[in-house]
């Protein structure tokens, strides 16, 4: 393995192997895929069927509950999807299938019929489960004996998920609002299917690196266990031995996610097409209700059975990573409104008509903003191919047909823009602020950690949830003059933008924390178990932004839309309030940990 990482970093690019840029653009083409996508879904389920570009007019509701279990089972089958990889295929060929997969759940989406576009999902599902976990193991191990370089190699990575994300939807949007859904839907299956062959053809270039799991599994515990005290390692070590799963543990494990499951499927089931799973009713309360609410009381049985398991000072630190997992799901449940609810307002309730000297202001903006990014990255991809076309020239060939097409939809963009009288912004426009605020703001955000100012992690919590409701409370002053049960309004541009601002420096508060102190303060045999605690602490987010969004219509019309925001804009804070006042107990269940 050691002769494969020296091979891969004899050929460099900016100081690192040329595999992480293999790496990079593949990502890069996932999540263009993704993004592009995901940001149209609410908008074509509730697109009016008369409409210039006819959608099927769902109700809000509905639209956000099938997106909200779309977005929660893409954070549950990569649990399933890492496994696989470790104990199966390989994080090589499990990238392939899911990209595989991902392709065509792409194609399937742009026919637009019922059974294509479930079809379309389902496939989606499966593929990000394949895909997800395994692209950041590969990275990983390729760094092995270097670790010094792994927090760049990380940089560079989430680089390409952003630099996907920004064009993905930027594109994918720009076709299905001015030329149809289809196009939207198929531009994002095409790009998947060119990383997958990029990826595939440069698979010579690892070596044994991400090839088939050898009869050792390892795993990574960056910054663990290896730096406690040696009476605090024994301890540990005696927790391996003394904390196995009991066939108790298994049976709650499965109960649990089952009647999670039937949850997820039964809500868009219900609430779309008149299908309950779980037809009785407990007083007032539903069946599915009853199902969600048992299956979170087995599951708590499961976490503070294991818990009470282990030792005193273990036993801290994992209530200390639960309670940052609440604090996770509260975040997401209240982040994730930007591919539903704020996505809904754009359209609906944004003023996106510009003209006059704002409309040529906000054109050459947009253009120095897309250029500018595909410039560096076309340089990296010549970089790339001058080390690495002799090795691998078919998938530079591929590599750059697809940067070739890219390339000819932005300036096509440009000039169909440039071409108007006036302007009007594409309600997808807004979600790329996202990514490009997270771009520009990422070096002053790690700056801020590395001085001696770093704030503790309940501290980043807090202002993070503090940050994300006050991106709500400027939706909610926006919006304040929008009469009750109103459908349409025009409010400034400004207020959104404002938001998405807040917003990304709240996650980028809390995104970078969660994980790491995951992994510091975990023990070795529970590892793999809390990071799949935390893949379903964002996967219940997910389900809980949708079903907080789809209420969208019943609060704006019994109070006000600026009611609904101002929800958004309490419960985050007040959320943030209580991590901050948790502060010090928190550094004690941490012991030390930092």
């Amino acid at each position: 393995m050691s002769t494969d990482i020296e091979n891969l970093f004899k050929d460099k690019v900016i100081g690192h192997p040329a595999g992480l840029f293999v790496i990079f653009f593949t990502e890069m083409w996932e999540r263009f895929s993704f993004y592009g996508m995901r940001i149209l879904l609410v908008l074509f389920l509730t697109a009016s069927v008369v409409s210039d570009n006819p959608g099927w007019e769902w109700p809000r509701e509905h639209a956000l509950a099938l997106i909200g279990t779309y977005g929660s089972l893409l954070y549950l089958t990569p649990i399933l999807g890492g496994w696989v990889a470790d104990k199966i295929t390989g994080y090589r060929i499990a990238v392939v299938v899911g990209c595989l997969i991902m392709a065509l759940g792409h194609i399937a989406m742009a026919f637009e019929t019922a059974m294509s576009f479930y079809l379309g999902l389902a496939l989606l599902v499966i593929g990000t489960g394949f895909f997800k976990p395994n692209m950041t193991s590969m990275i990983s191990e390729m760094y092995k004996g270097k670790e010094s370089k792994k927090d760049g190699a990380y940089t560079i990575y989430y680089m390409g998920v952003n630099a996907g994300a920004f064009f993905g939807m930027m594109l994918c949007g720009y076709l299905a609002e001015n030329k149809g859904w289809s196009y939207g839907f198929g531009l994002a299956g095409i790009f998947m299917l060119l990383g997958l062959i990029q990826f595939w053809l440069a698979k010579d270039l690892f070596g044994s690196i991400g090839g088939k799991p050898s009869k050792v599994y390892e795993v990574e515990l960056p910054q663990n266990i290896s730096e406690e005290s040696p009476s605090i390692s024994n301890e540990l070590n005696v927790e391996e031995k003394l904390n196995p799963f009991t066939f108790f543990d298994k049976i709650l494990i499965i109960l649990s996610s089952f009647g999670g499951l039937l949850y997820l499927f039964n809500d868009p089931l219900e609430k779309i097409g008149g299908v309950n799973l779980v037809p009785f009713n407990i007083g007032k309360m539903s069946g599915s209700n009853v199902v969600v609410l048992l299956a979170l009381v087995l599951f708590l049985v499961l976490l503070i059975s294991r818990v009470y398991r282990y030792l005193p000072i273990v036993r801290d630190r994992i209530i200390a990573v639960s309670i940052f997992g609440i604090f996770t799901v509260f975040f997401f449940a209240f982040f994730e409104q930007s591919l539903g609810s704020m996505t809904l307002f754009a359209r609906d309730y944004t003023d996106r008509q510009l003209v006059g000297n704002s409309a040529m202001i906000f054109k050459l903006v947009d253009a120095l903003l897309t250029t500018i990014p595909l410039i560096i990255i076309t340089w990296v991809l010549f970089l790339l191919a001058k080390k690495t076309f002799s090795k691998i020239g078919l998938s530079n060939i591929f590599l750059a047909i697809a940067f070739v097409g890219l390339w000819f939809l932005v300036i096509y963009r440009l000039i169909d823009k440039f071409s108007q009288e006036g302007n009007e912004v594409d309600a997808t426009w807004f979600g790329i602020l996202n990514s490009f605020f997270i771009i520009t703001l990422a070096p002053l955000f790690s700056k801020w950690w590395e001085s001696k100012y770093n704030p503790s992690a309940a501290m980043k919590y807090g202002i993070g949830l503090v940050l994300l409701g006050l991106g709500f409370a400027f939706l909610s002053y926006g919006t304040m003059d929008i009469p009750q049960g109103a459908k349409t309004a025009s409010v400034s541009m400004v207020f959104l933008i404002l938001a998405y601002l807040l917003h990304t420096m709240g996650e980028l508060c809390i995104s970078p924390v969660g994980l790491s102190y995951l992994s510091k303060l975990v023990p070795g045999r529970m590892i793999g178990f809390m990071f799949g605690i935390w893949y379903l602490a964002i996967a219940v987010g997910q389900k809980a932004a949708g079903t907080m969004g789809g209420m969208i219509d019943k609060i704006s019309e019994e109070y006000s839309l600026s009611t609904f925001f101002l929800i958004f804009t309490l419960i985050p804070v007040g959320v943030g309030i209580i991590s901050i006042i948790l502060n010090p107990l928190l550094k004690k269940l941490m012991h030390g940990i930092r």
